[in-house]
């Protein structure tokens, strides 16, 4: 049986994880893996992480399974730090997911299972594993214009005349806040026209929210999500808890199914747990019991978010300083988008040979179609990256 496996395409970010690894360089900077790390390179704990896992493990009297959805005070926690009071709890069906990519992988199962025809179209770029479990399930993908390599910003019309292809009972994957890679967003007035084009064409949302709190704040990042939701027949909703509670390895998401006709929620809620338990019965709780234990209490939730908008301000720190040393360097405006986008993550739209070069000549890794992190950034190396783009001609 396995000499009929056949080798499957390598990760290129993994590959080039391994890469770093293996560079005997002293003076290297690792902008690929999408991992926040500090001014020390290190990926901390957060304090209420740590003041939850505490409590949690005082007062936990028990490992039996919650259940195959999870716990339900963690999808209530969860629904009310993305949705607020947008939506009516009794729309919504929800289930605790091994992290933001078992949320992507529930939600497709889900829409192949209830329209086996639909198409899901995706931007141009996305996140790479939303093509990869597309691609592994057999799902037609139908691309959109997103990023414009001149401005480096949202092709907003590029996008709208490619989505008017799509027919009812398509797909549109969007990405809520903090677009991964470009770090280039939709603004409020583009988020309204893609509704309403959702809703004039019988289309479906789905929308995968990673990054809350790492654009413009808690509240800002929601507002797309909130806007959607609440706006349109049908909604799913993919979130991650992996990057605003830094507890990656804990792979902690939730799936939400969203519907305007609150009769069909229980059937929603069925289905959603049907699929949980095909895949890998009863959801992981560790990591969503510390993230409910924080966002149930006052202290923890606001020691959270002062630490998260902390992160939050670091990285437009960071973005700031390297548009500036950019400028001043090229003595041109053309990285100003870098203070723009939001996120992680942003796109230099630089050619696949150039960031080769920047690589073997500066050690300066980032993912080929030139997404770099942020967040791999220190005030140190921000001076090393903006000489070495002006000196390989970016």
């Amino acid at each position: 049986m396995f000499e009929n496996l056949k080798p499957q395409p390598a990760d290129k970010i993994l590959a080039l994880v391994q890469m770093y690894r293996e560079d005997p360089r002293d003076q290297k900077i690792d902008l690929g893996v999408g991992v926040y790390k500090n001014a020390d390179g290190v990926t901390p704990v957060m304090r209420a992480v740590k003041a939850a896992e505490k409590r949690i493990l005082e007062e936990q009297e028990s490992k039996a399974y919650t259940g195959l959805a999870g716990d339900p005070a963690y999808a209530d926690a969860m629904i009310g730090l993305i949705l607020g009071t947008s939506v009516p709890r009794g729309n919504i069906a929800a289930v605790a997911t091994p992290g933001g990519t078992g949320a992507c992988r529930q939600a497709f199962e889900l829409i192949r299972m209830a329209n086996p025809s639909a198409r899901v179209f995706v931007s141009n770029p996305t996140w790479p594993n939303h093509l990869s479990i597309l691609n592994y399930l057999g799902m037609e993908m139908v691309p959109y214009r997103y990023f414009d390599g001149e401005t480096r910003g949202v092709d907003f019309d590029g996008m709208m005349e490619d989505l008017k292809a799509a027919k009812a009972g398509d797909v549109v994957l969007l990405h809520g806040c903090c677009h991964n890679p470009t770090g280039a967003n939709l603004n409020m007035v583009q988020w309204q026209e893609v509704v309403n084009l959702i809703n004039e064409r019988g289309l479906v949302a789905m929308i995968d929210i990673a990054y809350q709190g790492f654009g413009d704040g808690l509240e800002a990042d929601a507002q797309a999500a909130r806007l959607v939701a609440s706006s349109v027949k049908e909604c799913l909703i993919a979130a991650s808890c992996s990057k605003n509670f830094g507890i990656y390895r804990e792979r902690t998401g939730l799936l939400m199914a969203i519907s305007d006709d609150a009769a069909q929620t229980a059937l929603n809620q069925a289905t959603l747990a049907f699929l949980n338990r095909q895949n890998y019965s009863f959801p992981p709780d560790h990591g969503a019991r510390v993230v409910t234990t924080i966002l149930n209490d006052d202290a923890l939730r606001a020691d959270w978010a002062t630490e998260l908008e902390d992160v939050r301000l670091s990285m437009l720190g960071l973005r700031q300083q390297l548009s500036d040393e950019l400028q001043r360097l090229s003595g041109s405006d053309r990285f100003g988008f870098i203070a723009q986008h939001r996120g992680m993550f942003s796109r230099l739209g630089a050619a696949p040979e150039l960031v080769e070069k920047l690589r073997d000549v500066h050690g300066i890794y980032m993912v080929g179609d030139s997404r770099l992190n942020i967040a791999g950034l220190n005030a140190t190396t921000v001076p090393i990256l903006a000489k070495a783009i002006v000196d390989v001609g970016v």
